[in-house]
């Protein structure tokens, strides 16, 4: 047993039962050890739960980086896309997400903002955009991961239009896009 493989086993365990049924306990039984046996990798839950965010991001964090001569208005809507991906990947992805800090990913997100910086976005545009195509997206998959099926919308009056969850996201990230665009022709 590794650190590693805690995790992994962590994870499997949030796509079976759900985030609020994963507990220390559980995965210890999981693994045929002694709960004690898994603070040796974790402190405390919050540090499992922190690592299993940070392993849950990892088909984003690793994706490839903006490069010079890349489309900027392409690269943060399939950036973003990306994000919305990884946290549909598991089981209360977003909820696991939600709240951590990707100290691992300060790098990355400095070489993103660069990116856009240089291609004519102001600096605290380009942050802003960032975190607010960040935000929307976590709570994009938090209204989607929570959605029961299509009995949510049998109460709605039927000139109420039901609209998918991608088609939602995408109008969002359009909106969001398009403001920063605008804020470049300034």
């Amino acid at each position: 047993m590794n650190r590693e493989a805690v995790i992994a086993e962590a994870l499997v365990l949030l796509d079976e039962v759900g985030l609020d049924a994963v507990s220390t306990r559980r995965l210890a039984k999981r693994l045929n050890v002694e709960q004690p046996s898994l603070y040796w990798y974790f402190r405390t839950k919050k540090d499992l739960l922190a690592a299993m965010a940070e392993a849950a991001m990892e088909p984003h964090a690793t994706a490839p980086l903006p490069t010079p001569g890349d489309d900027w208005h392409d690269w943060f809507a399939d950036n973003t896309r990306s994000f919305r991906r990884t946290l549909l990947m598991h089981r209360d992805g977003a909820r696991l997400h939600a709240g951590s800090t990707p100290t691992g990913d300060l790098d990355r997100i400095r070489r993103k903002t660069d990116f856009l910086v240089a291609s004519g976005v102001l600096e605290w545009d380009a942050q802003m955009a960032m975190l607010a195509a960040s935000r929307f997206t976590v709570g994009s998959v938090l209204e989607e991961q929570a959605d029961t099926g299509p009995g949510d919308s049998a109460d709605l009056p039927v000139d109420v239009p039901v609209i998918d969850h991608e088609s939602a996201f995408e109008a969002g990230l359009a909106f969001i896009l398009n403001g920063l665009v605008r804020r470049t022709e300034m």
